[in-house]
């Protein structure tokens, strides 16, 4: 395979992490509030609860410093060596773009990012008790 071609291929499996990533975020969240309702122990479990707070974390701290993602940085570094076109502004921007036709300013993301942030902190704060207790 050759240097570009590798380098595409690193690119796309980045996009999939990537992708991944989010969805472990946002799905994670709404997966905890339904397991809240439908009393599913699983969703107590310390690490998944600390991980996934982590995680929001790191893309709202990212944000306020007007950073993007390094997953961006690093795919869209790969893509430039396979010789393709990369992202103008962050991951979620470009496909939310591409998706929903959704354009707006960064700070507008960074507000989302820290709205979803600060839900999943309260839900944090409210199992806090039960996390880890049970499973």
């Amino acid at each position: 395979m050759s240097g570009s071609g590798s380098s595409a291929w690193m690119a796309d499996l980045v996009l999939v992490v990537h992708f991944l990533f989010v969805s472990f975020v946002i799905i994670g969240f709404l997966l905890i509030l339904i397991g809240r309702l439908f009393g599913w122990p699983w969703i107590y479990l310390r690490v998944l609860r600390v991980t996934h707070l982590l995680a929001i974390g790191f893309v709202v701290v990212q944000s306020y410093f007007g950073q993007l993602c390094p997953l961006t940085l690093w795919e869209n570094a790969l893509r430039s060596d396979a010789g393709q076109a990369g992202y103008e502004g962050s991951f979620i921007q470009y496909w939310l773009q591409r998706i929903l036709y959704f354009d707006a300013e960064p700070w507008v993301f960074g507000t989302i990012y820290t709205v979803f942030g600060v839900l999943v902190v309260a839900a944090t704060v409210w199992d806090w008790k039960k996390i880890g207790s049970r499973v």
